[in-house]
Order: structure tokens, then C-alpha cells, then sequence
């Protein structure tokens, strides 16, 4: 898909790249030093770009004096990383993933600790004229006007994230193969993060699907503008899981099931209810105490101590 971009376009996006602090390959090995005193965490990127895992680092080591380091990257490669025994906590958003993480003997303790929602952004001047559709059917619009506009555009992620992942689904859910629209000249990947893919849309004046926290961190940096939200299908699900010793021996289990239980915890609900109200009016993730029927799951995924 690289041939489909400029050589200004992939500058733009590097260049991105480093203004939002994408992670390291180097990072990410330094993330395999497991020791009692450190918890190695990977996360997706959205909890990383709010500033929200910094806050929360602190206030753990606080309590536990255990240092808190994390790499953030796209759900996939977050549970790649944890497959290659180099974290003890994994947080992402993408439950087909994280059921076969948890299947394949993986994943440990997983518990919802709050949610979100998708959003469909793009120009204002919507050429694609999905505002006021529901998801399905804005991507159904999006993929008919590029017949016939060719300034309609849409950039993926591409990079096998939480947010990629929805992405897939609400073109399968508007019947169309996947692959064929991976295809087309008119989807462009990022190959990044949600910061670097805004700016891409932003440059491109297309459309994209972010999560809402992503968006209220670099909304004031961009001409786009929300065009569909608060679908039912844009429902954005964040839960923390371990990585279970039996699989990587080294994993630090105590801290690890000690942060679980700190994500669950009233003290770290009681931030999320109001974290980013002072910036955007609303936080950036809701609170998963007391909304397990409002995420499908059981009272039990949102409110149970780990042993």
C-alpha cells in the first residue's frame, strides 16, 4: 500500500511520528527486563497519547514503589510483545483479540476498566455526505462516492490495532470483502499510531475512524471534524489483563495482578469519570464501574479483585 502515498505524504507521517512520541524498537527491548521492582506494561496508544498512564504511574509507585513502564503501540503488537514474554500487563480494546490471547493460555485475569467511543471524522465539507448515517452505513457512503469523487479518501491505521480492527468489521458489516477495499486506490494506510493517521486525514481531507480520546487529544491541530458518533457499533472497550507465568516465567505476577486491581479500583474510576473534562468538556474514557451492562460484560469483569 506504501506506492499509494507521496514521498511528502510519508514524510508527513514520520515526521508525526516523532511530534507524538512513537515507541522504539529499542524501548520495546528494553520493556524484557522483568524485576520485582519494575511492572512492564504494553498499552495501546490512546492511553498513552492522553497523558492518562503517566498520571496513573505515579500514583501506583506511590502506593506500591514499584516503577511503571510502558510501550504504546497498536493492540496487536501490544499482545505480540506480551507473547514474546517482554511485558507483565497488557491494556488494549479489541475483545476478539484479547479472547484468543486469552485462549492461546496467554492472557491472565482480564478485568474492563472503562470505555469509550469510536468516531468517523473527516472534512467539513463531508463530500462523501455521511453525517447523520449510522457507521455501517457512512462507510457504505464513503466506499460509493469514491466512484464518483475522487478527492474521497480514507486512511486506515493499517497497523492491526484495536481501532484497525473495528475498522475491518464495519466493512465486513456493510458486506464488503476486506480485502478488495484494502486494495483500492482510494484507502490509504498509515502504518502508525492515531496521531500520525489524523495528521495524514487531516493533509489528505479524508476520512478516518478514531477513538474518542485520541480525537480530544489533537482535535485543536486538525480541519476535520466529527461526522458520526455515538453509533452503536462505535462501542470502544478498554480492559487489563496479565501475562500469565506459566507461559513466561519471568513475568512480574504480583505487580501485575496489584495494578489490575489499582485499574479497578474506586481511586483510578474516580479519575477516569473526570479526566480531560477540564480540556474537551467530557473525560476521555468513562468509568467501567457501574456500566458493565452499557459494555456487554459481567459486573464481576469490572468490580473483581485479583487473588
Amino acid at each position: 500500500m506504501i506506492g499509494k502515498l507521496s514521498f511528502g505524504i510519508i514524510a508527513l507521517v514520520l515526521g508525526a511520528m516523532l511530534f507524538c512520541g512513537a515507541v522504539s524498537a529499542e524501548k520495546v527491548d528494553n520493556l524484557g527486563e522483568h524485576s520485582a521492582d519494575r511492572l512492564l506494561i504494553a498499552t495501546t496508544t490512546s492511553l498513552d497519547a492522553t497523558k492518562l498512564l503517566d498520571l496513573l504511574e505515579e500514583k501506583f509507585k506511590e502506593e506500591t514503589g514499584a516503577t511503571v513502564e510502558h510501550v504504546a503501540v497498536g493492540t496487536g503488537q501490544a499482545i505480540e510483545i506480551a507473547k514474546n514474554c517482554d511485558a507483565d500487563i497488557v491494556m488494549v480494546h479489541d475483545r476478539v483479540a484479547e479472547d484468543k490471547f486469552i485462549d492461546e493460555g496467554f492472557g491472565v485475569d482480564r478485568r474492563v476498566f472503562g470505555y469509550n467511543y469510536f468516531l468517523l471524522v473527516g472534512p467539513e465539507n463531508d463530500p462523501a455526505k455521511v453525517a447523520g448515517l449510522n457507521g455501517t452505513a457512512a462507510f457504505m457512503a464513503i466506499e460509493k462516492a469514491t466512484a464518483e469523487d475522487p478527492s474521497v479518501v480514507f486512511v486506515s491505521r493499517g497497523d492491526n490495532s484495536g481501532t484497525h480492527s473495528r475498522e475491518k468489521l464495519l466493512w465486513k458489516w456493510g458486506g464488503y470483502d476486506y480485502a478488495e477495499i484494502n486494495s483500492s486506490e482510494w484507502y490509504r494506510e498509515a502504518g502508525a499510531g492515531m496521531g500520525p493517521t489524523l495528521t495524514m486525514t487531516d493533509e489528505l481531507q479524508g476520512y478516518t475512524l478514531t477513538d474518542s480520546a485520541s480525537w480530544g487529544t489533537f482535535e485543536s491541530n486538525l480541519s476535520l471534524v466529527p461526522l458520526v458518533e455515538n453509533d452503536e457499533n462505535f462501542l470502544n472497550v478498554y480492559a487489563v489483563m496479565r501475562v500469565s507465568e506459566e507461559k513466561c516465567p519471568d513475568v512480574n505476577t504480583e505487580m501485575a495482578k496489584k495494578w489490575i486491581n489499582f485499574m479497578i479500583s474506586d481511586e483510578v474510576q474516580d479519575i477516569l469519570s473526570t479526566y480531560g473534562v477540564e480540556k474537551n468538556g467530557v473525560p476521555y474514557f468513562n468509568p467501567g464501574r457501574g456500566s458493565a451492562e452499557v459494555m456487554g460484560v459481567t459486573v464481576e469483569e469490572t468490580t473483581d479483585k485479583v487473588a
